[in-house]
């Protein structure tokens, strides 16, 4: 739930901004060793953070004229498997071949005496992302709506390509891969559950007992939302870069439907738990999502199809987010906003309760 690396210069989501205190970083070593490693950069470096994340740390770092973007993982205690740097650096280093959305990776350090943890490097790609609002630069007729479905094509597109067209065709074992996800999130959630018998508690155990056939494979991205896409001035209908890619594997292609879906507001105007402000954009209905998807994909999916999927997303953002605030609680991060990450847990656990049929 890192958030896109680039942002439009809103007024509540700036782009960039200078770096938080206590996420700064060794910036002598780091211009040393990008030097090194890419000895077609020279001049000063400057960096400035994006600060609109919420997990890893991304930083845009300009030496001389060149922009790139930094990320590294989070400061403290790591879930086993989050914030994966080498897959993220291996997905962009050859998804851009057969996507072009995917931004193109340049350089990956597992050496930690440099920043304090493994990173990489990519290009910076200048352009708009969507927060809570229609940003000016894409401002026109029904640009909500074409917004909303502009971000369902460049999902749909990416679950068409073929993973082997890039060299990613062992990227992840497709096979069990719900298994393994749901596996994976109940170890997560115990990690940082508050009490016992909780609505998110619950919800993963419903999640278990219902859990579907997958009827194809594909790239899965494993987080896309609409803050994670990014628009080129002036043209609403094509996202032209998606961000975030540490959670990248092979998989159920409906598992990021169903994400998307449990970040999206409800058709009666309702907001979304995890993004408070989409319901004010105009977005398509939850129902011309899935048909858009369904049509553009070729998969044979309607709203019944997808409501395990997007219970799934809702309960792996409630872990999300309690991991966030157990963050804050432990003092391993300055960011303000970690302190408000729990207030929405237990509700996130309801909503996907409702979707499986379950009373909470």
């Amino acid at each position: 739930m890192s958030g896109a690396p680039l942002g439009s210069a809103t007024t509540d989501h700036p782009e960039l901004a200078p770096v938080r205190p206590g996420e700064e970083l060794d910036w002598v070593a780091l211009e040393r060793h990008l030097k090194e490693h890419l000895p077609e950069l020279g001049g000063p470096l400057s960096v400035l953070q994006f600060p609109n994340g919420s997990a890893n740390l991304t930083y845009q770092v300009t030496v001389g004229e060149r922009r790139l973007v930094v990320r590294r993982p989070p400061f403290g205690k790591l879930a086993p498997g989050a914030h994966d740097m080498a897959r993220e650096h291996r997905v962009l280093s050859r998804l851009h071949r057969a996507y072009p959305r995917a931004p193109r990776a340049l350089l990956y350090c597992e050496d930690e005496s440099v920043v304090g943890s493994r990173f990489f490097v990519s290009e910076y790609r200048p352009g708009i992302v969507v927060w809570d609002t229609v940003p000016a630069q894409l401002a026109g007729p029904d640009a909500g709506h074409r917004i909303g479905l502009a971000v369902v094509d460049a999902l749909a597109d990416l679950h068409l390509v073929d993973p082997a067209s890039c060299d990613l065709g062992d990227l992840g074992r497709p096979a069990g891969y719900l298994e393994r996800q749901l596996r994976g999130w109940l170890g997560r959630w115990e990690a940082v559950s508050p009490e016992p018998g909780t609505a998110v508690e619950r919800a993963g155990a419903a999640l278990v007992t219902a859990l579907p056939a997958t009827a194809r494979d594909a790239i899965v991205h494993n987080d896309f939302k609409t803050d994670n896409c990014q628009f080129a001035p002036g043209d609403p209908d094509v996202v032209v870069s998606v961000f975030d890619w540490d959670m990248a594997t092979l998989g159920d292609p409906l598992v990021d439907l169903g994400t998307l879906l449990n970040y999206w507001p409800g058709d009666d105007g309702s907001p979304a738990l995890a993004i408070p402000g989409l319901e004010n954009l105009g977005l398509p209905t939850k129902g011309e999502v899935v048909a858009r998807y369904a049509e553009r994909s070729g998969l044979d999916v309607d709203r019944a199809t997808v409501d395990w999927y997007e219970a799934f997303g809702c309960w792996k953002t409630a872990v999300i987010m309690q991991q966030l605030y157990d963050r804050h609680l432990r003092g391993e991060t300055s960011d303000p906003r970690m302190a408000e990450r729990g207030a929405q847990v237990q509700s996130l656990g309801e909503r996907a309760l409702a979707l499986l049929g379950v009373s909470s």
